[in-house]
């Protein structure tokens, strides 16, 4: 149980949500901030702005997925006022408080540093990161299935990236009956990708392996399908990019040849936000439960008598 502990959750999505629910099911006292345009009944919770004082009492800051954008803005789907976290705010937030986002970028990070408070990536863990990639690649799959006329059976489809959101969709891919390439960058993946029947290569001959492609997906966060790896690519081809934004598509140079190219980061909060949150609640409770118990063991150790 989290009875006594203070939650703030700032911004986000509909997964975000499944977090709230799970955190006043432990007893936590919840306090949201960017929700007063939610549809959904949330008992036990109270709204609040974003101000100092609420920010000084709490001991967990939840941020959105995305965490802040590169000036700090935080985004939410049930509001429409501009919610700004800086160093101001951050300070407000007492030294054991740690602050939790999906991914975070450079200026969330620096932020907290700055201030002194921890700060934790939860995409970054192993755990989540491979839950999180069942409905990115069922997000992926339904895309594909949207805007291509041929059925994933027997197309030739090619994955950008082995990572563990690429071997996901891979498998899936594979087990759905499609000709699959994998494009990589190491020799252990170049393994992994032989021994589940998919048909392997090094990124590096990218131009020379898309000439037949009918899907393209990508996971790699880094421009890969350049200009000059475009010319090689169909005019039939679909690309579904699924890093983060920008994305790794020249998508200017798409258009121009007449490729279809979506850029898809997110999925999982738009195809399946319940399974979504679930994952991201589960994985934060457990976390938080955790950091409490080890802080109780030590000020039992720190009350007892020496010698005992």
């Amino acid at each position: 149980m989290l009875t006594g502990m203070h939650v703030v959750i700032l911004g986000g999505d509909a997964r975000h949500l499944e977090i709230i629910r799970s955190f006043t099911d432990l007893d936590a006292n919840v306090v949201l901030i960017g929700y007063e345009d939610v549809k959904e009944q949330l008992h036990e919770v109270r709204h609040a702005k974003l101000t100092k004082e609420v920010l000084s009492k709490a001991d967990v800051l939840i941020l959105p997925v995305v965490g802040t954008d590169d000036h700090g803005k935080i985004e939410s789907s049930f509001s429409t006022e501009t919610l700004m976290l800086n160093k101001e705010y951050m300070s407000c937030l007492p030294k054991h408080a740690k602050v939790y986002s999906g991914i975070a970028k450079s200026y969330l990070k620096n932020l907290c540093s700055e201030v002194g408070i921890d700060l934790i990536e939860l995409l970054n863990r192993d755990d989540v990161a491979i839950y999180n990639s069942i409905p990115t690649a069922e997000g992926a799959l339904m895309m594909a299935i949207q805007h291509t006329d041929i059925t994933i059976h027997g197309s030739r489809c090619m994955v950008l990236g082995l990572g563990r959101v690429g071997l996901t969709l891979a498998g899936m891919l594979h087990r759905l009956g499609a000709r699959v390439k994998a494009g990589l960058q190491k020799p252990e993946q170049f393994a992994r990708a032989l021994e589940m029947g998919i048909e392997p290569f090094y990124t590096k001959d990218l131009y020379e392996e898309g000439a037949n492609a009918d899907i393209i997906f990508n996971t790699v966060a880094a421009l890969i399908l350049t200009s000059r790896v475009l010319t090689r690519i169909p005019h039939h081809a679909i690309i579904i990019d699924l890093a983060s934004k920008p994305g790794g598509t020249d998508f200017r140079f798409a258009e121009k040849r007449g490729i279809k190219a979506l850029l898809a980061p997110s999925l999982p909060g738009l195809v399946a936000p319940r399974t979504a949150g679930r994952i991201l609640a589960s994985t934060l409770c457990q976390l938080i439960q955790d950091e409490r118990s080890r802080n109780r063991e030590q000020m039992d150790i720190l009350s007892c008598p020496s010698g005992i």
